[in-house]
C-alpha cells in the first residue's frame, strides 16, 4: 500500500511539471507586429537557454575575443545600432570590432533579460531575448561614456542572427525634462 501511493504521488508529480512546461511555452505574454505581418501576433514565453548564450557573447565582448563571437555569431548575422547604422555578416562584424577593440575599451554589464518568441510572418516560432544592459568606455578626450543599452536578439538554432540596439544617455537628475 506504501508503495502504491508513493507511486501515485510520483506519477501526479510527472504530470504536473509536464502540464506546467506545455503551459508556460504558450503563455501569451504580450503581442507584436512582426515583420511582414499585417496583424499583431501573440508572443509567448521564449526558450531561457538563449540567456546563456547572451551572457557568454558579451563576455566575449568584455574580454575582446573575436574568435568566440565570430562562434556565436550566425553567418548571415545583422546588426541594427541605434544611430541607424547595419552591419551584415558574420566577417563585417568581426572585422569592425576588431578596429573598434584596438582603438577603445567598452564593456557591457547585463541588467535584465526576458526570454520571448513570435511567430514571423511565414508562421515558423523566432526565438528572442530582449536585454537590459548598461554600457561604458572612454571616450578619446578622456570622458567617461555610460548609456543604458536594449538589445533584441534573434537566435537561429543557437546562434545569434540578429540583433537590434537602442540606447538611452545615463539619467540626469539635474536636466529639464524634454522631449
Amino acid at each position: 500500500m506504501k508503495n502504491t501511493f508513493i507511486y501515485i504521488m510520483l506519477v501526479m508529480f510527472l504530470i504536473s511539471c509536464t502540464k506546467s512546461q506545455q503551459q508556460n511555452s504558450e503563455l501569451n505574454i504580450g503581442s507584436a507586429l512582426m515583420d511582414g505581418n499585417t496583424e499583431m501576433t501573440p508572443i509567448v514565453v521564449g526558450e531561457t537557454s538563449n540567456q546563456d548564450i547572451w551572457l557568454k557573447y558579451i563576455q566575449a565582448h568584455n574580454d575582446k575575443n573575436l574568435d568566440i563571437i565570430a562562434e556565436i555569431n550566425a553567418e548571415d548575422w545583422e546588426g541594427y545600432t541605434a544611430d541607424g547604422s547595419v552591419v551584415k555578416g558574420n566577417q563585417a562584424h568581426i572585422e569592425i570590432l576588431d578596429n573598434w577593440f584596438k582603438n577603445a575599451n567598452p564593456k557591457w554589464e547585463v541588467k535584465w533579460m526576458i526570454a520571448n518568441a513570435a511567430k514571423n510572418k511565414d508562421g515558423v516560432v523566432e526565438q528572442w531575448l530582449t536585454t537590459g544592459n548598461d554600457y561604458t568606455d572612454i571616450d578619446e578626450n578622456g570622458k567617461e561614456i555610460f548609456e543604458h543599452n536594449v538589445h533584441d536578439i534573434l537566435f537561429k538554432d543557437g546562434k545569434i542572427k540578429k540583433i537590434n540596439v537602442y540606447k538611452r544617455a545615463k539619467a540626469l537628475v539635474e536636466a529639464d525634462f524634454s522631449y
